[in-house]
């Protein structure tokens, strides 16, 4: 299965949808297979975008691309974070 890269905006969405889905009182697993991802995407997905509105996650991708690395690679808020 071919990768598909996913705009923040969609990952929110389906984020919004697994949570619905779960509310039906489906399964992670179920409601996952249903929006075509795998759990683990969804537990990725939901540490990095969870609890954000669409304009968040768009700045804060925007934030990501932009932000320069010392040593002239890129990096991740996500690894910043964990600096704490």
């Amino acid at each position: 299965m071919a990768k598909k890269k996913h705009s923040p905006e969609e990952v929110v969405k389906i984020l919004r949808d697994i949570e619905i889905e779960l509310g039906r009182e489906h399964t992670q697993d179920d409601a996952c297979k249903k929006l075509g991802i795998t759990l683990q995407t969804y537990y990725r997905w939901r540490k990095e975008f969870g609890g954000l509105k669409i304009d968040q996650a768009r700045r804060l991708k925007e934030l990501e691309m932009n932000l320069p690395a010392p040593w002239g690679g890129e990096v991740h808020l996500s690894a910043l974070s964990m600096c704490h």
